[in-house]
């Protein structure tokens, strides 16, 4: 069976940020793979290049060289209006609940943006849509009538995941998804999208620096230090029996892990 998404040899190198403006090696031949109902978590510490994969992976910067596929189909390769047609079915969501929304749309314009880019936005069925995608993340249909500085912040990342939702993406690429919220509010949404991936069939790579979390919501972990890749495996082998010494450095910052789901 072919991955949904396969990264190979992922590099990416940004100008001029080093010292005397050298350029700058923030992922160095990473590769990994997703498969649909699964999730892979990228683990590491702040500026260990997380975040600069995520991006390329959804080709919002260019990679330097690699390989991106999504199910078989390279990406590197296409234009932009080819890619556009690709953006549905590989959608993320961000970090910052609030940031991530426009501050001038209501809460059902928001879900309903993508259908609308995509040009798939029927007045009737596109009304019926937005319902089905606010239900479906646990949010009563009233709120799709509020702006985001009117929700609290676990509210503003699930429209955020319905917005995600809106077009039926295959794949989630979720960056630091509950990283902002409340500690009472991150296990509801980690839930609700754990459930998401169960009854959709998704494919999610979570960029995440919390291993107990980690150990929790994902199937397999790869662990980047540095830009690259130090230990690839199922999230309880890794946890369990770390072969790399940073893996084992990043364990005994977990104060406690909860078990494996």
């Amino acid at each position: 069976m072919i991955p949904l998404l396969e990264v190979e040899d992922l590099t990416v190198r940004y100008p001029g940020r080093g010292r005397r403006g050298e350029p700058v090696l923030a992922v160095d031949r990473v590769s990994f793979a997703v498969g649909a109902g699964q999730t892979l978590a990228l683990v590491g510490e702040s500026g260990s290049g997380k975040s600069s994969t995520a991006a390329a992976v959804l080709m919002l910067r260019r990679p330097e060289s690699g390989s991106v596929r999504f199910e078989g189909r390279e990406l590197t390769t296409l234009r932009e209006p080819e890619l556009r047609a690709l953006r549905s079915a590989l959608q993320p969501v961000f970090q910052d609940p609030y940031g991530s929304l426009s501050p001038r749309l209501r809460v059902r314009d928001a879900i309903a943006e993508p259908l609308r880019v995509q040009g798939r936005w029927d007045p009737v069925a596109g009304r019926a849509r937005v319902a089905e995608l606010l239900e479906l993340v646990g949010l009563d249909g009233s709120l799709g009538a509020r702006l985001p500085q009117e929700l609290s912040g676990g509210q503003c990342q699930r429209v955020g995941i319905a917005r995600a939702l809106a077009c039926r993406p295959k794949v989630l690429v979720l960056d630091e998804p509950v990283s902002g919220l409340d500690p009472s509010v991150r296990a509801g949404v980690m839930n609700l999208l754990t459930g998401l991936q169960d009854e959709l069939g998704l494919g999610c790579l979570l960029i995440c620096h919390d291993l107990a979390l980690v150990r929790h919501v994902a199937h397999r972990v790869a662990v980047l230090h540095r830009g690259r890749i130090v230990e690839e495996g199922a999230v309880a082998e890794v946890c369990e029996t770390p072969s790399h010494a940073y893996t084992r450095e990043l364990l005994a910052a977990v104060p406690a892990l909860p078990a494996v789901r």
